[in-house]
């Protein structure tokens, strides 16, 4: 059996580290590639600046940035534009040798569209990105790699009301807008419940679905005024988004940073729900395997985590939990045995060791 996981030497880890600090520093990022900057000539003859840069989509824009070329303040933004575009290509170059490593990196439309929820302030005022990619950054964070991944789906989840400074003028589907890609809202099941995911049009699977805590075991469409949007509430969810931390997600264009779960809340979690997908077994088995991969990582690396995210576990959700044992059993029981004991030590789960 390939083992769970395997720790990034040390270096690759401390360049994490560095980009991680960069994220933090960042109030905006670039959306798409950093591109060019460019003067262009108007019919009357004055030029003015432009960025041009591939978007979201792969498409070739130009962005007006000032003019006319010449003028102080107008040569102001350009350099300081200038000097992002570079900084930017820096980092990537750090993080295109980070991927071959192993690194969790994702593709243009999840970073376009990450970052313009970041540069919307999305993330400070309380979102948190969860589902596969939240995995992935999380692997990234703890400086290890595991079983590769694959999802088209942006998972945004909010616990309470989100804290924006300024309450935000523009919908959840005006900010995506930004990056680049045309959302159209995905009509619900019941035709009369409002949509609560968006997606590109066309044959792409690519969407974004919002999220907030159900009130109990149901999947209720929950209002989320702050954004001019509804949500799905998800069981068991509130549990998840309890604690969070922000880290950076790495793309091929540069890094931003995200709120997500904490590692030991997340793989929990991801065997309560694991329990509750009915007739999606597929989905059930990735659930299981990211779990055990980040608990076979924390076992071994952060004693104490695990224990600590299943006593938090609500009363009503341990019995998934239970049942997820028997998935996970095969997985952890041999190949990481601390972590196996820190699961099964609990009261929740003493009758499964």
């Amino acid at each position: 059996m390939a083992p769970l996981y395997t720790l990034h030497p040390q270096p690759f880890t401390v360049m994490f580290g560095n980009l991680s600090n960069y994220a933090e520093a960042q109030t905006e990022v670039l959306i798409g590639t950093p591109g060019s900057l460019r003067e262009l000539a108007r019919p009357s003859g004055a030029a003015y600046y432009v960025r041009r840069y591939y978007d979201g989509n792969s498409k070739l824009r130009d962005q007006y940035i000032g003019g006319p070329v010449g003028d102080p303040g107008a040569d102001a933004i350009a350099h300081a534009l200038r000097e992002r575009m570079d900084e930017t290509n820096r980092i990537i170059a750090d993080i295109r040798i980070l991927r071959r490593q192993g690194f969790q990196v994702v593709d243009a439309k999840t970073y376009a569209t990450v970052a313009s929820l970041h540069n919307h302030g999305v993330f400070r005022a309380g979102g948190v990105l969860i589902g596969s990619h939240a995995f992935g950054i999380l692997l990234n964070t703890l400086g290890a790699r595991a079983s590769a991944y694959f999802t088209e789906d942006v998972d945004l989840a909010r616990n309470e009301q989100l804290a924006f400074p300024n309450m935000p003028r523009r919908s959840l589907l005006e900010i995506l807008s930004d990056s680049g890609i045309q959302f159209t809202e995905v009509p619900h099941l019941d035709s009369r419940e409002p949509a609560t995911s968006f997606k590109q049009p066309g044959r792409s699977q690519f969407h974004v679905d919002l999220l907030v805590p159900s009130p109990d075991e149901t999947f209720p469409v929950i209002p989320v005024p702050e954004l001019q949007a509804h949500a799905t509430g998800l069981p068991y969810l509130r549990y998840l988004l309890g604690e969070s931390q922000t880290a950076p997600l790495l793309a091929r264009e540069g890094c931003c940073l995200v709120r997500v779960p904490l590692p030991e809340r997340f793989a929990v979690h991801k065997l309560i729900v694991s329990q509750l997908r009915v007739g999606r077994s597929v989905k059930s088995q990735k659930d299981v395997s990211q779990a055990c991969s980040l608990l076979a990582l924390l076992g071994d690396q952060y004693p104490g985590a695990i224990e600590a995210a299943v006593s938090a576990v609500p009363v009503r959700a341990r019995r998934y939990l239970n049942r997820a044992l028997a998935l996970a059993r095969p997985l952890l029981q041999d190949e990481s045995p601390r972590a196996w004991e820190a699961l099964t030590d609990s009261a929740v789960a003493k009758a499964h060791k």
